[in-house]
Parts: structure tokens; C-alpha cells; sequence
């Protein structure tokens, strides 16, 4: 690890830990996450952690360039990773079928698994949530199975439905609501993950885990899902 401060704006720095993606990076990440969060204090007016980096933008009428590139570097000064775990555990019912998931043949078929392997293989890992983005309560999730990694689709669709799941390279994700998308669907799952009355908003914070638990399509309903279908073309 070779930690970098670089300049992304007027009043906000990137800590740069590590070049690659790695699961590891998680304790590394938030243990500088919560160092910084104390040094700044009340200068701190957001900390956004992604897969290798740390954005943190701070107040310039308490801080100057300087002062701020000192605090970080005051933080990694001995930085170990978390020992404990600090997120949540997240269990997130799924309904895998091709009805709401129409990319789930498509990738049983390219990586010789089947849908029932695609759907164990893609159960079976509890995944990071890396960081937040693209739209309000958008988790990017990994690392998925190399053998379920598959990229985006050519041409993304118009419009994805609220708690699709979907594939992109070695990320997994769930859309928290409508909107245009071209990863590779798989499934659906009910759970909201936007709440705007949440004092967080986002269900899922980075450093979480997430287990997708497969259920039956009785059950999905039950829990609140939608099964409206669409056509697999985008």
C-alpha cells in the first residue's frame, strides 16, 4: 500500500490507498475512514469511500489546502485495518427466475453452471458493499464469482425495474429504483433500499455484507415484490 493525497476540487482531497479492487481493502478503508472522521471533526462536511480511495471534502473557512493535507497525513500515520467488523449484515431475498431476470439463461449458458448453478454460485458468497453511486441507495456489491463475471450489455436498456438484480464484470448490484441500466439481470428482490426518511437513506452503507438468499415467487410477492415481466432485448 502506497497511500496517495490527491486534489479533486477546491475544498475536497482523495486519499488514494490502493490501485487494484480487492475485498481486503474494506478494513484498510474504514480504519482511515474513521481516523479522518476524528481528526477533521466539525471541518468535515462529507467522506465518501469507493473501492480504493477515500474522498473527503471539508470545510475551507476552517481548513486550507495544507492543514487539510496534514490531517490526512496524521491519520495514516501507523493506520492499521480494522479488527472488528463496523457495517451490517445484510440477508436480501432474491427471486431468481428468467420471468424478471432475463439475462439468467444467457449466463447459465456462458459459464456452463445452468440457471440452478448460476443461482447457488451467486447465493453463496456474502459480498462487500464497496461504495454508493449511480442513483440514491445504488450499491456496488463484490466481488462476484470469476465464472459469473460478464460485461455490461452493448446497448443498456431504457428503463430497469425497481430491485432488479444484475451483474457487471465481477460487481453484483440491485437497482433501488426505476432507471436506465445495462447490467445483466438475474433476478429480483423486493427489499428498499432508498428511504428518504431514513436518516441515512441508503439501506446499504460502504463496509456492509450482503447475503442474497433465494426465494420462491410466492414468497417474493409476499414480501412486497413486483413480477412485472419484460422483454429480454434492451
Amino acid at each position: 500500500m502506497k497511500p496517495q493525497i490527491e486534489v479533486a476540487g477546491v475544498d475536497c482531497l482523495m486519499l488514494r490507498l490502493f490501485d487494484q479492487i480487492d475485498e481486503g481493502n474494506i478494513p484498510w478503508l474504514l480504519a482511515a475512514r474513521d481516523r479522518i472522521e476524528e481528526a477533521f471533526g466539525t471541518a468535515l462536511i462529507d467522506l465518501v469511500p469507493s473501492y480504493t480511495t477515500l474522498l473527503v471534502h471539508y470545510d475551507l473557512t476552517l481548513l486550507d489546502d495544507r492543514q487539510a493535507r496534514g490531517l490526512i497525513a496524521t491519520t495514516l500515520d501507523g493506520l492499521r485495518p480494522a479488527t472488528t467488523r463496523s457495517g451490517r449484515l445484510h440477508e436480501i431475498p432474491v427471486w431468481y427466475d428468467r420471468h424478471v431476470g432475463p439475462e439468467l439463461e444467457y449466463l447459465g449458458e456462458r459459464s456452463g453452471l445452468g440457471v440452478g448453478g448460476v443461482i447457488e454460485l451467486h447465493s453463496a458468497h456474502v459480498y462487500q458493499v464497496f461504495a454508493l453511486g449511480f442513483a440514491p441507495g445504488f450499491a456496488f456489491l463484490g466481488l462476484v464469482d470469476e465464472r459469473l463475471a460478464s460485461p455490461r450489455l452493448a446497448t443498456p436498456r431504457k428503463q430497469v425495474p425497481a430491485g432488479s438484480v444484475g451483474i457487471a464484470d465481477r460487481q453484483t448490484a440491485i437497482y433501488p429504483a426505476q432507471s436506465p441500466g445495462g447490467w445483466n439481470l438475474i433476478g429480483r428482490s423486493p427489499t428498499r433500499l432508498f428511504e428518504r426518511e431514513s436518516d441515512r437513506y441508503s439501506l446499504l452503507q460502504p463496509g456492509d455484507r450482503v447475503r442474497f438468499v433465494a426465494v420462491e415467487r410466492t414468497e417474493f410477492i409476499r414480501l412486497g415484490g413486483g413480477d412485472s415481466p419484460f422483454e429480454a432485448a434492451p
